[in-house]
């Protein structure tokens, strides 16, 4: 499995997006920036979350044969060891979202909360969304609070181990090529339309994930944001080749 990946913090911010790659196992991770304000019940703040949780997840995927929701909420339950004096119970806590695709017979994924997969079957190309987080009913502050981490809302990394078994899953038999994006990088395709899934994977192929970045700051330089969304994000994309001869 070659990876080839690249990733840009948004101007003037510590980058929240974290990725890994082994030798048959890639993920993402977009940490959620919390509202000015917002007590979340940590000393820790998102850049300590997405590293904390990518290092338990790497040190998981390396040595476990387990399915990836049990791996995710493994670390998860590693991650809430590590700051045991922190209001776990609080539901604005860190949170992250989790793309991880790892590929052995088949090609099995993971997909929680905005950040997408896009898979080249060499039969199709489609993408994997969790996008429960665009339909909720209202998007005050305190209403996604409640909502997080809730079975009418959506799910994400954090404190609570059981957000792994509600991920969006499932495998594939062949996988010709992958691409794992945080939303700051899909929101090339998802907002900007400046290509589709396919093209997407076409332009990772052929000129790297730098490439897509670049363009992807030009797109917001030139246009406005995506609903909800920063003008500029954290934006990370991984490209995996996986085709066997």
């Amino acid at each position: 499995m070659d990876v080839a990946a690249a990733t840009i913090a948004a101007p003037g911010r510590r980058n929240e997006d974290c990725f890994a790659a082994g030798p048959d196992w890639a993920f993402v991770l977009d940490g959620a920036t919390a509202p000015p304000g917002v007590d979340s019940g940590c000393a820790h703040d998102v850049v300590w979350l997405v590293r904390q949780l990518g290092g338990a997840l790497a040190g998981l995927l390396t040595s476990s044969e387990a399915p990836l929701a049990e791996v995710l909420a493994e670390a998860v339950e590693r991650t809430r060891a590590a700051h045991p004096g922190c209001d776990l119970s609080n539901p604005s806590s860190p949170s992250s979202t989790v793309t991880m695709l790892r590929v052995r017979e088949r090609a099995e994924y993971l997909v929680l909360a905005d950040s997408p997969l896009v898979l080249d079957t060499g039969a199709e190309v489609r993408a994997v969304v969790d996008d429960r987080l665009d339909h909720l009913p209202s998007y005050t502050q305190e209403a996604v609070r409640d909502l997080r981490n809730h079975p009418e809302g959506f799910w994400v990394a954090s404190t609570d181990p059981e957000a792994a078994h509600q991920a969006v899953r499932g495998a594939v038999p062949s996988l010709h090529r992958a691409a794992l994006l945080t939303d700051g990088a899909s929101r090339y395709v998802e907002h900007f339309h400046r290509t589709d899934w396919p093209g997407l994977l076409d332009l990772l192929s052929t000129r790297g994930p730098d490439e897509l970045l670049v363009r992807v700051r030009q797109a917001e330089t030139a246009e406005p944001p995506p609903p909800r969304a920063k003008p500029h994000d954290d934006a990370t994309a991984l490209v995996v080749r996986a085709a066997r001869p």
